[in-house]
């Protein structure tokens, strides 16, 4: 057990945080760019430290023990608090200095992610010496990153509220109903009455979608989907019609490959939020670039071009 941390022992606990992120010690060798007999040398060396296994590895396949299990947190712990003193005794004096994680959904629209960086702009400008780690989840991956304490701020659509955390609407976008160029609908596109688009085979999205219910109610959904690039690959097949933002389609649209099959009456608006946990719980870094984000995005819905 350790009775003194050293800098090896900083090094080895890196190295069996890569081992877990990778999902074991044969992935962590392009991460960690050694060979698996180093890494394993290294694991060894650091449960011998500890006085206990960290994780079971060989022909079974890679998992972690109960004790690896708790480790993880108290050596991610450990690292932040090693980072942030770090940072703060090279930056003595700054009245911002630590770290920001921030976590986001994948495909903002351009003119939103031009806002968030118009924030960190901002929030640049202050007196400040602030790592930056921006990482790209599901919603539901970000509001747990958020109540594990592994991110800060949270930026995505979210379709329930958990009561320990707090939204903030910070822009909206469109998303409309397309049908692709080998479906049967491709050349009524744009006036498709939405009980004929209905009884047609849909891609759905796995997750409920309160807003999409007043626009229709797709009879017959034969897939699912997480997140709006499986959408578009069912729809692209000719076979499924779904809804996607305005955004993302429009590449398709102009290649004629995708059309949106009714515009005026098909379409939903989603709000996007930004997530924190709850004020007391927040750093005077969190409060500065939520400022920064209030200044940068006026809350204005942001038009898309179906």
């Amino acid at each position: 057990m350790f009775s003194q941390l050293t800098d090896l022992d900083l090094r080895l606990i890196r190295v069996f945080l890569a081992i877990v992120d990778a999902g074991g010690v044969s992935p962590a060798q392009a991460t960690l760019n050694v060979g698996q007999s180093t890494i394993s040398t290294q694991l060894a060396t650091l449960e011998t430290r500890l006085g206990y296994r960290l994780c079971e590895r060989g022909r079974g396949g890679f998992s972690l023990t109960a004790r690896g299990e708790q480790f993880i947190d108290a050596a991610r712990a450990l690292l932040s608090a090693v980072d942030t003193f770090g940072m703060q005794a090279r930056n003595v004096g700054r009245k911002l200095v630590g770290t920001l994680d921030i976590g986001m959904i994948g495909h903002t629209p351009v003119s939103a992610s031009a806002r968030i960086s118009d924030a960190i702009g901002r929030f640049r400008a202050r007196d400040q010496s602030v790592r930056f780690s921006i990482l790209v989840r599901s919603p539901g991956e970000l509001e747990e990153l958020l109540l594990n304490g592994r991110i800060q701020i949270g930026i995505g659509y979210f379709w329930h509220r958990v009561p320990s955390l707090e939204y903030t609407e910070v822009f909206a976008e469109d998303q409309f109903a397309y049908c692709a160029k080998g479906h049967p609908l491709f050349a009524s596109a744009g006036e498709v009455p939405p009980v004929e688009a209905a009884a047609h085979e849909w891609a759905w999205r796995s997750y409920p979608l309160p807003e999409a219910e007043s626009s229709t109610s797709p009879q017959n959904v034969t897939a699912v989907a997480d997140n709006m690039e499986a959408v578009a690959m069912l729809v692209l097949s000719g076979h499924h019609l779904g809804y996607l933002p305005g955004h993302f389609a429009a590449p398709f649209v102009k290649q004629g490959l995708l059309a949106a099959l009714n515009p005026a009456q098909m379409k939903y608006r989603v709000a996007f939020h930004m997530v924190t946990r709850a004020r007391q719980h927040r750093t005077d870094i969190v409060e500065a670039f939520i400022d920064d984000m209030k200044a940068a995005h006026p809350m204005q819905v942001l038009e898309v071009d179906e």
